[in-house]
């Protein structure tokens, strides 16, 4: 048993914008339980360094929560040439809909493109299945 078990995992805040994606909305559209689907949504985006001060790997599991859900997706690097440590992307789905705020603030339209939420490795968790959401 080493000291390190003892330690948690590190933890950072970020801004989550969603957006949509073509090939996404094709698999949806073939099957909205199918696994092309899960694999195209179930993920979020996020700048190298962000990985880095995570201690995770691309296309390993992490937790995404805040006061309105919380999910576990997988981590990808975003792709953008300039650097964005802070903001994280997912695809418009029912993973980023869990974190999406009930408050609209009168306006009746939900936040979609600034969600404050933290990231913290699940270290080898399952990602959320769609059935686990709703």
């Amino acid at each position: 048993m080493g000291f390190g078990q003892f330690l948690a995992a590190p933890e950072i805040k970020l801004k989550l914008i969603t957006y949509r994606d073509v090939f996404q909305d094709s698999a949806k559209e073939s099957s909205r339980f199918g696994e092309e689907y899960e694999k195209l949504s179930a993920v979020i985006r996020l700048d190298p360094k962000d990985i880095s001060k995570l201690a995770i790997k691309e296309g390993d599991t992490v937790f995404v929560k805040n006061g309105s859900g919380k999910v576990i997706v997988k981590a990808m690097k975003s792709g953008y040439e300039e650097p964005h440590p802070g903001i994280a992307y997912m695809v418009n789905g029912p993973w980023s809909n869990a974190l999406v705020p009930d408050d609209t603030g009168g306006t009746g339209v939900p936040k979609f493109k600034d969600i404050e939420a933290t990231v913290q490795s699940a270290k080898g968790g399952k990602v959320t299945g769609i059935l686990d959401i709703f």
